[in-house]
């Protein structure tokens, strides 16, 4: 958020409400999430998504996976590497 953003907060939010006011139906509602905590409410939001589309789950089918082949002259590269972090 840069400085005039922060400095019209509140007219934002305003401006906010009212579209909110003026275009939630019944038939064309608006959901709204808590996102003080960004990654808590892109998961709710994902969350919810999901668990309205109805599915029955299968029974995964067991792959079979062929021999690897050998790593010949392959090497790891001797590198520090940005890896992406394992939340879940």
């Amino acid at each position: 958020m840069d400085r005039a953003a922060y400095l019209r907060w509140y007219a934002y939010s305003r401006a906010g409400d009212a579209m909110v006011a003026a275009t939630d139906t019944d038939a064309v509602p608006w959901y709204v999430a808590d996102s003080n905590d960004r990654r808590r409410a892109r998961l709710n939001i994902i969350s919810d998504l999901l668990s309205q589309i109805p599915y029955e789950r299968d029974a995964p089918e067991r792959v079979e996976l062929p021999e690897r082949e050998g790593h010949g002259d392959y090497v790891e590269p001797d590198r520090t590497l940005r890896w992406v972090p394992a939340r879940f």
